[in-house]
């Protein structure tokens, strides 16, 4: 089985990688959050190992990356931030597991192997909301038959409301998944690329996206309809 261990600090990376190979896995390292989304995206792991400080982009911002286009990849964050927000964070941005600094390599490996145990679900190729839908493969988005065409920013903000379905989505929320949590955070950009899709979505009919006062923004999910 391979593992990406992402980790830029050389001797940490050097120590879990002779471990991991010890264990039996194949091992590779990379050292900036760019090169893990690069590597998950082309299949190169079965599982990846990611550092939270790392030189470019955190290790949330890399995980949010990789989970807007592979929900499948089991994904372990190592971080010397143990605090509860973090770990929260980390899951709620899709991290199957987290691990904080110092740990011992043995909890590591049984983490790893319980990760691999556990049978995924084949995603699903195609998000659907009422009549509304997205094809992941394609990128092309329709709602009710009718072919609508997306631009990629505006297509990474739908996919995201699609994958969170009847949930109030904070501006901060929306803007760190779709933009990166380095965009400047009092940027209206939120507000207008959901116009952007309202526009395209809605054409007269019930809009799908809805503002939620003092919240943001939620996708009208089967359960929110009548709400």
């Amino acid at each position: 089985m391979r593992v990406l261990v992402v980790e830029d600090e050389g001797r940490v990376a050097s120590f879990i990688a002779k471990g991991l190979v010890g264990a039996g896995f194949a091992a590779e390292v990379v050292g900036t959050g760019a090169e893990a989304v690069r590597r998950t995206l082309e299949g190169a792991a079965d599982i990846v190992l990611l550092d939270v400080g790392l030189p470019d982009i955190d290790g949330f911002t890399a995980l949010a990356e990789i989970r807007t286009v592979d929900q499948a990849t089991p994904v372990i964050m190592l971080t010397a931030r143990g605090d509860v927000s973090s770990r929260v964070r980390g899951l709620e941005l899709g991290a199957d597991d987290y691990l904080p600094k110092p740990f011992d390599f043995e909890e590591l490996l049984a983490r790893i192997r319980a990760r691999l145990r556990q049978p995924r679900q084949p995603e699903s190729f195609v998000l659907t909301s009422g009549d509304l839908e997205l094809d992941l493969r394609t990128r092309q988005a329709r709602r009710a038959e009718l072919l609508v065409d997306l631009t990629s920013r505006e297509f990474a903000l739908l996919e995201f409301f699609l994958r969170h379905e009847g949930q109030v989505l904070s501006r901060t929320q929306i803007l760190n998944a779709v933009w990166g949590y380095d965009f400047d955070p009092g940027s209206n950009v939120v507000d207008v690329y959901v116009g952007y899709l309202r526009s395209k979505l809605d054409a007269g009919a019930t809009s799908v996206i809805e503002t939620v006062r003092g919240g943001g923004y939620r996708l009208r999910g089967r359960s929110t309809a009548g709400s």
